[in-house]
């Protein structure tokens, strides 16, 4: 059975540093708050960065104690997020053969990985949880939505670092495209705060050294940024065929309409310094979704608070879509309130990309005191931005360590 129809979102699910469900994340960017936190545990006094953007409800909060034992904190986020984007999106009935899962993570279930490996070590091979291999697997979040939801289309795992979960969702647009699917769960998942993590980017002088004042320290565009945040949640996206969709009356937020893929081939860890493949992937995502230039009204930014990328994206902003209608886009990222979501951070972003289009709303970027000469698009700071009214398309950018560059293009009206 092949499907040509175009593709839609029909469910959003999300839980993250501003709220454990999609309309409290919401409201929370709309209002400009942030959900970047000093961190209480011992191990932080030892480090150099002792803040990050703990999750808002805790798993324990949500799922029953036997459920919590068997999945890492990723599939936690994960099973979380999904049982909000299916409920949200109806519960649609889909032949089970129809249905498939596109979801990632950029590091996989490190915590259980390090918590084991210290069991081991203290205690001994035979007090190693069972579980322990379907619980570290980076395929594990989708795995588990894949076994909770009976899909049995595909279940994938997109690993591309920073840029996983927007290449998830990319990948879910292609599956239903090509008929492999009619309904994809599509999205992304992290949850890496420990202090391996945190040394190691630390070390790399890529997070953000701000402990006297943590909620300010995720500043994107900042001529004084220095350094991401790092954070964990999940955001999840329930993607189906529009004549899926429409068969069965489903509420569709928004058309996801195209996704562009390119590779720096420069550096490991830095942008390529002009943001050359980010632009030839926004380029590729606007022709999938046979959109002008000029049809986009809002981009939401990877920009992750790095004095390396975010003045390399905006000038990638402006060179695919040409001067004329960068001077008309209004970009924000909005990582300066979530912080940095790594695997996790395109869903997110590719929610609050389908509801500016829905509600015709952008949320701000805030933290901007001295906004960097360099930046090459208007960016909307402090306040959410109406967008007007009529069909238009936004944009959103993910990018990964590795070269990795993905551009997303959703479309409403």
């Amino acid at each position: 059975m092949g499907n040509t129809s175009g593709v839609v979102v029909t469910g959003l699910g999300a839980t993250t540093p501003l709220g454990g469900d999609v309309p409290s994340t919401w409201s929370a960017l709309l209002a400009g708050h942030s959900g970047v936190r000093a961190l209480t545990d011992d191990w932080a006094e030892a480090l150099p960065v002792r803040f990050a953007a703990a999750a808002a409800v805790d798993p324990a909060e949500v799922l029953p104690r036997v459920r919590l034992r068997r999945l890492d904190r990723t599939q936690q986020f994960a099973v979380i997020a999904a049982r909000e984007a299916w409920s949200d999106a109806g519960e649609p009935e889909v032949d089970p053969v129809r249905l498939a899962v596109s979801v990632s993570s950029g590091i996989g279930g490190i915590l259980t990985t390090l918590n084991q490996y210290d069991v081991f070590r203290e205690r001994g091979w035979q007090r190693v949880s069972p579980f322990t291999v379907p619980m570290l697997m980076p395929n594990g979040p989708a795995g588990a939505l894949g076994v909770e939801y009976g899909a049995r289309a595909g279940t994938h795992a997109m690993v591309s670092a920073c840029a996983s979960s927007a290449e998830s969702i990319g990948y879910g647009i292609d599956m239903i495209r090509g008929g492999r699917a009619d309904v994809v769960i599509a999205g992304g998942v992290e949850a890496s705060i420990h202090p391996l993590n945190i040394a190691a980017f630390a070390s790399m002088r890529a997070m953000s050294t701000r402990n006297d004042d943590p909620e300010r320290a995720s500043r994107p565009f900042d001529r004084g940024r220095d350094g991401f945040v790092m954070a964990e949640g999940a955001g999840i996206l329930v993607l189906e065929s529009e004549e899926h969709a429409r068969a069965r009356g489903a509420r569709i937020y928004a058309e996801a309409a195209g996704a562009g893929y390119s590779s720096d081939g420069y550096d490991m860890v830095l942008p390529h310094p002009e943001g050359e493949g980010a632009a030839r992937a926004i380029e590729q995502s606007l022709r999938q979704a046979e959109v002008a230039p000029g049809d986009i009204a809002y981009a939401n930014a990877h920009a992750t608070s790095t004095p390396a990328g975010d003045v390399a994206e905006t000038r990638a902003i402006r060179s695919a879509l040409g001067d004329a209608a960068a001077d008309r886009v209004v970009v924000s990222s909005t990582k300066s309130m979530t912080g940095h979501l790594l695997g996790g951070a395109g869903a997110v972003e590719s929610i609050a990309t389908v509801l500016a289009l829905h509600h015709r709303q952008a949320p701000p970027t805030i933290n901007i005191e001295d906004l960097d000469d360099g930046v090459a698009v208007e960016i909307i700071q402090d306040k959410s931005r109406d967008l007007p009214q009529g069909p238009l398309a936004a944009l959103n950018n993910s990018f990964g360590f590795g070269g990795h560059n993905v551009a997303l293009v959703f479309r409403h009206g």
